[in-house]
């Protein structure tokens, strides 16, 4: 048994730390709520910002952990990278961290080795921004180090950047500035994978679709082994090159990119799985790749073998998108729950709640993951899903 801890309690924790369990580890996790999903879940809770790097050093010094860890959160990758290093545990580097997080340094890092991306310029400042869009017709303007899509606004004039800076600016926390990139206007897909001290898996490749309402949002992945429009083979190739440029040592790979005019150009990559239990589910399903009990054999010394179990040809994340207002019933969540393929449904809504369109990741109001061996098989359970889960809204 290992002492592991664990930075960042919310939802998409909950799947590593109940793994940790059932492999015989004792699990001490921060987070910054006293509520924090996760903890119900660990031997022991310490309440504090992720964010907090000496603050999670003075926890680590107290509890001694074998590990130190984070999942499906971008935003405590650099601090799991800080107490590692200052414990003398096994870690990715804050260096290397800081490649993944700081969106600007990981354009500067990828660009170096070559990757296809978007033009780009670090702006603090509305003149600054205003005058990289003066060249182009469209722009997108994003934090320098959050996650969740928050702070994020597609502009097309000067007023729309100062309209939206300050928003973007306060979710950037290694700096008062923001990222302003050339739009690229393309389908969009993300690739998960793991790396091993000797190798990289490419684990699961999905094509995303987006609310209308707001396309810097997704409402939609479906995960599927090859693609007859797009290949797939060349998309693994290049998200492998990119990890190897990128120097990762080990761990778990969340990637997205864009399709335009025969290239798939980077979006962003992250040191950590995909959220909304990509990582620890998803993949597994499509791959058959226990990755997130592979990634803590990584950090507790365990086996590192790859090993592949039973699969299946595709599968879908999708979110609910309901009509807006106030909830006065929901039904059907518990017979979808038995319908063949479905693997999860959970809303983050309830009866009184104010449903409104969805502003960033966070503010969706629920997901569900289907499976299946074929795409006619996923598109039937999933229109059959839709049929049956109801909120009902005045």
């Amino acid at each position: 048994m290992a002492r592991l801890m664990v930075i960042a309690g919310g939802s998409w924790q909950c799947p590593i730390v109940k793994t940790a369990k059932e492999m015989g580890h004792y699990v001490v996790c921060t987070n910054l709520y006293e509520d924090s999903p996760a903890f119900k879940f660990a031997d022991a809770s310490v309440v504090i910002n992720v964010l907090d790097k000496e603050g999670n050093l003075k926890v680590a010094e107290e509890y001694k952990p074998d590990a130190v860890l984070t999942e499906q959160t971008d935003i405590a990758v650099p601090t799991v990278a800080y107490v590692a290093e200052q414990c003398g545990l096994k870690g990715i580097g804050s260096d290397v961290a800081g490649r993944f997080t700081n969106k600007f340094r990981m354009r500067e890092y990828a660009s170096s080795a070559g990757i296809p991306m978007p033009k780009y310029r670090l702006c603090h400042s509305v003149d600054e921004a205003a005058d990289f869009l003066s060249d182009m017709e469209t722009c997108i303007i994003k934090p320098i180090d959050s996650q969740s899509s928050r702070g994020i606004h597609i502009v097309k004039t000067r007023d729309e950047i100062a309209e939206y800076f300050d928003d973007c600016v306060q979710y950037s926390n290694a700096d008062r500035a923001i990222l302003i990139e050339e739009f690229i206007d393309g389908t969009e897909f993300t690739v998960d994978g793991v790396k091993t001290g000797s190798e990289y898996v490419v684990t699961a490749i999905s094509q995303k679709d987006h609310y209308e309402y707001n396309p810097s949002v997704a409402n939609r992945l479906v995960f599927t082994h090859h693609n007859d429009r797009y290949d797939y083979d060349s998309l693994r190739s290049e998200n492998t090159r990119l990890i190897a440029a990128m120097g990762l040592p080990f761990g778990l790979t969340h990637t997205e990119y864009k399709y335009r005019d025969g290239k798939f150009y980077l979006i962003e990559t992250a040191a950590r799985g995909g959220g909304t239990k990509i990582s620890s589910d998803i993949t597994k399903l499509v791959s058959g790749i226990d990755c997130n009990r592979l990634y803590l054999n990584m950090l507790t010394g365990g086996s590192e073998e790859i090993i592949r179990g039973s699969k299946h040809d595709c599968a879908v994340l999708g979110f609910f998108d309901f009509k807006p207002g106030t909830i006065t019933d929901i039904k059907g969540v518990e017979e979808a729950l038995k319908q063949p393929g479905v693997h999860d449904i959970k809303l983050e809504v309830k009866v009184g709640d104010t449903l409104m369109q969805a502003q960033d990741d966070r503010s969706r109001c629920g997901y569900y993951i289907l499976f299946a061996d074929s795409l006619k098989e996923l598109c039937d359970r999933e229109r059959r899903l839709k049929e049956t889960v109801k909120v009902i809204t005045k």
